[in-house]
C-alpha cells in the first residue's frame, strides 16, 4: 500500500508539474502556433509507425471539373478484375445494351494481387457538408479510389504495378466501349450548371460503306484516305501538322450525305460531335466545346451554310436620313441570344492553334450550296478532302437494289441503266421508289414503279402527258420491251 501511495504521489506531482508547464507555453506561446506544432509532430510520430502508404485518385482534375482519365482507367481495371471479389456493386448497360456491366459501389474494398504483393483498392465519395440544393458541380458528391499497400512495396507499385493498371484498365475501356452520339447544350446558362458542355445518346446507326449508295471507286477512295488518317499519328508528327483531317461533303439533298458520315463512323469506329452552330453564344464557347471534344472522334457540322453567316461578306451599311428621299428605318432591337460566331472564330476552330489540341479527329462540314461558302472556309488545309455527294448513277442503283429489294439482277436493270443516264435522281428517291409498300410486293413490282418514275422524270415527258398519252402507259411499253 505505501508503494502505491508513493506512485501515486509521483504521478500527482508529475502531472501537476505538466500542468505548470502546459500554462507557461500557453502563455508566452499562440495558441495556433501550439495547436499547428502538436499536429505537425503528431504527424509525424504516426507515419513513423504507421507502414502503410496510399495513393488518391480523383474522379475529376482542372480548372472545369473534366474526369480524369487515370480514373476512368481505374474504374475499368478494377470492373475486369476486381468486382467478383466485392460484396457490393453498380450496375451499367453495356456497349452492346443486351448486357450489365458491373462495377465496384461506393465505400467499397477489394483486394488485388501483383507479384506476390498485397494492396487494397477502395471507392471513396464524399459529400460537401452544405446542405443546400445546388446545381453547381461543386455541390455534387466528390468520388476518388485510394490504393493502399505496405511501404516495402513502393518501388512495385510506382514503378510496375500503376502502369499494370493503366494498361489493363484501357484495354477493358477499349472492349467495353461504348460509340456516343454528342451534341452541344443548348441555351447560354444550361454550360454554368453543367460539367460538360455536350450530351450524348447512345450511337447506333446501321450505315456501313457496304450498304452506302455511292461508286464502288469512290468509297474505296474515301476508305483508303481514312485508314492512312487512323494509322498516320508519327507522320502527322513528323511533317509539324494537328493529328487532324477535315471532309467536305456537297452536293443536293437525299444525296446520302449524313449516310457517309455514319458509315465513316463505323468505319473508324469514332464517336460523333454533332456541332450546333446556332447555340454557340461566341468563339469563346466555341473553343471551350472543342477542347471537351476527346480523340478518335468525328466532329460535324450539317449544312454549315445554313447554321450562320459564314460567308465572309460585310453586312451593308444602313442609310442615313436625307441620303434618299426615304426615311431610314430604325434599327431593328438585337436578340440578346443572337450568336456571336464569326467567320474568323470558326476558322481558327478548324485548323488554328487550339485545334491542336488533342489528336486523331475528323471535322466534317456538310452543304447543299458549296457557292454560298466563303473560299478561306473550304481550302486545302482547313477542308483536306472534298467529296461530291451526286445523283444517283447505275453502280449506286444496284447497291440499292441489293439492299432494298435483294436482288442482284434482274431484266428491269438494262432499263435502270438507261434511264438514269438521262435523268438525275438522287438516291433517297430511289430508295424510296424501291421500298415494298406492302408484304405481297415482288423485286418486279418495285423496280417497275422505279421505272415508271424515272419515265415521268424524263425531258419531255410532262408534255406526253399533256397530249393526253399517260406516263404510265409510255413505262408499260418499256416494261413490256
Amino acid at each position: 500500500m505505501a508503494r502505491m501511495s508513493d506512485r501515486l504521489a509521483s504521478l500527482g506531482s508529475l502531472a501537476a508539474s505538466l500542468m505548470v508547464v502546459y500554462a507557461i507555453i500557453r502563455r508566452y506561446l499562440p495558441l495556433h502556433l501550439l495547436e499547428h506544432s502538436l499536429t505537425k509532430h503528431s504527424f509525424r510520430l504516426f507515419a513513423s509507425v504507421y507502414p502503410y502508404v496510399r495513393i488518391t485518385i480523383s474522379e475529376f482534375s482542372g480548372d472545369r471539373l473534366k474526369r480524369s482519365e487515370a480514373y476512368t482507367a481505374v474504374e475499368a481495371y478494377l470492373s475486369g478484375s476486381c468486382s467478383q471479389r466485392a460484396n457490393k456493386l453498380k450496375a451499367e448497360l453495356g456497349a452492346d445494351c443486351n448486357s450489365l456491366t458491373l462495377s465496384m459501389d461506393e465505400h467499397e474494398e477489394v483486394t488485388d494481387d501483383f507479384e506476390g504483393a498485397e494492396l487494397w483498392w477502395t471507392s471513396v465519395a464524399r459529400t460537401p457538408r452544405s446542405q443546400t440544393v445546388s446545381f453547381f458541380p461543386e455541390a455534387e458528391a466528390r468520388r476518388h479510389y485510394r490504393l493502399t499497400f505496405h511501404r516495402r512495396h513502393r518501388e512495385l507499385v510506382i514503378g510496375s504495378y500503376l502502369a499494370h493498371v493503366l494498361r489493363e484498365g484501357r484495354e477493358v475501356r477499349r472492349r467495353r466501349r461504348q460509340r456516343k452520339l454528342y451534341t452541344n447544350i443548348s441555351g447560354s446558362r444550361s454550360y454554368e450548371y453543367r460539367k460538360t458542355m455536350w450530351s450524348h445518346v447512345v450511337f447506333d446507326h446501321p450505315s456501313t460503306f457496304d450498304t452506302l449508295a455511292m461508286d464502288p471507286g469512290k468509297k474505296q477512295d474515301i476508305m483508303d484516305d481514312l485508314i492512312a488518317f487512323r494509322n498516320g499519328k508519327d507522320y502527322y508528327a513528323r511533317i509539324g501538322k494537328a493529328w487532324k483531317r477535315g471532309y467536305l461533303l456537297y452536293g443536293p439533298p437525299g444525296t446520302g450525305k449524313s449516310s457517309a458520315i455514319a458509315a465513316i463512323a463505323n468505319f473508324l469506329d469514332y464517336d460523333i460531335y454533332d456541332l450546333e452552330l446556332t447555340s454557340v453564344k461566341d468563339n469563346t464557347q466555341l473553343r471551350k466545346l472543342f477542347i471537351e471534344t476527346t480523340s478518335k472522334s468525328i466532329i460535324v457540322l450539317e449544312d454549315v451554310d445554313c447554321s450562320l453567316d459564314l460567308t465572309g461578306k460585310r453586312k451593308p451599311k444602313r442609310k442615313k436620313e436625307g441620303e434618299s428621299g426615304d426615311k431610314a428605318k430604325p434599327p431593328e432591337k438585337e436578340d440578346k441570344e443572337e450568336s456571336k460566331v464569326t467567320l474568323s472564330g470558326l476558322l481558327n476552330f478548324i485548323d488554328g492553334l487550339w485545334s491542336a489540341c488533342g489528336g486523331e479527329r475528323l471535322i466534317i462540314f456538310t452543304t447543299n450550296h458549296l457557292e454560298k461558302l466563303d473560299p478561306a472556309l473550304i481550302r486545302r488545309g482547313r477542308m483536306d478532302k472534298h467529296i461530291e455527294m451526286s445523283h444517283c448513277g447505275f453502280e449506286a442503283f444496284k447497291v440499292l437494289a441489293k439492299n432494298y429489294v435483294g436482288v442482284d439482277a434482274h431484266p428491269l436493270f438494262e432499263a435502270v441503266r438507261r434511264l438514269l443516264e438521262e435523268v438525275k435522281m438522287t438516291p433517297a428517291d430511289v430508295a424510296e421508289n424501291l421500298m415494298p409498300k406492302s408484304a405481297e410486293e415482288d423485286d418486279a413490282s418495285c423496280l417497275g414503279r422505279l421505272v415508271r418514275a424515272l419515265e415521268m422524270g424524263r425531258p419531255g415527258a410532262a408534255a406526253k402527258v399533256e397530249d393526253g398519252s399517260s406516263g404510265d402507259e409510255t413505262a408499260e411499253s418499256e416494261l413490256t420491251s
